[in-house]
């Protein structure tokens, strides 16, 4: 399934979007099917404007191989087909990266695909808690998790008085709202983390993948956008990737 990243959601006549959204993403993993979100669809160049840069991949998670397999359908494409390949692996700090990255272009190696691998290593939430409660210096994307957070606690700021107000139970998505505040810093810290990651090293790709987080349990759907629109801010073209766990790349294709 392939839709378009919503980036007009914010609009105040378009409320209904992240519902929609969130139900389905999560239609298509009820389903087995694979998803493929498309941001910056506009910026997607045509036929005539071919791009020299890399295709990057940020592998997260195992998804049956669909984020190479991608790669390698763009490089037959007359605009890509002149790009290299580059295979990112995020790595906490306690992870072998020498290891990590010969395990990799092993596995590309078998697969007769070619790509630089490069492994990335990213502060674990745990590891930023720790450091934050010894009085470490804040990162510059501070700014962003605090004015993420706090559009958070507004939202539900209004749905407690509305709620309060009709006397019913906080509902949202047909579901009560349990909010886990510590969850809901762990996901803000890691798409800032991994967004900072992506302007770091590929702020000049023709085109970035990355693996879908999915919609967290008991999440309204509206952190759930908050938590993308982290991860794909001044991203211009963006595949977010999440395959059915069924492996579509093998030693055999």
């Amino acid at each position: 399934i392939v839709v378009r990243y919503p980036e007009i959601w914010r609009r105040e006549n378009l409320t209904e979007i992240p519902s929609t959204f969130v139900s389905i993403i999560n239609d298509c993993i009820i389903a087995n099917k694979a998803v493929v979100i498309v941001k910056g669809l506009d910026e997607w160049p045509n036929e005539f404007q071919r791009q020299y840069g890399t295709i990057d991949l940020y592998w997260i998670v195992r998804d049956g191989g669909l984020m190479l397999l991608l790669s390698q359908l763009l490089l037959t494409k007359a605009t890509f087909e002149s790009c290299k390949i580059q295979v990112f692996c995020i790595a906490e700090e306690d992870t072998d990266a020498e290891e990590l990255k010969t395990d990799v272009k092993k596995f590309l190696y078998d697969l007769r695909m070619h790509a630089e691998v490069i492994v990335v290593t990213m502060k674990s939430w745990e590891s930023h808690v720790e450091s934050s409660s010894s009085g470490a210096q804040p990162d510059d994307s501070q700014e962003a998790y605090t004015s993420a957070r706090r559009r958070i606690s507004t939202y539900l700021s209004e749905m407690k008085e509305t709620t309060q107000r009709e006397g019913r139970p906080q509902m949202v998505d047909g579901k009560q709202v349990v909010v886990n505040e510590q969850k809901v810093d762990k996901f803000l810290y890691t798409m800032l983390k991994l967004n900072s990651t992506i302007l770091r090293y590929s702020r000049m790709a023709a085109v970035v993948l990355v693996s879908l987080p999915p919609p967290p349990l008991n999440h309204p759907a509206y952190f759930y956008m908050e938590y993308m629109d982290l991860l794909v801010e001044n991203v211009p073209r963006m595949l977010i990737v999440r395959g059915y766990r069924r492996d579509v790349v093998t030693f055999f294709t």
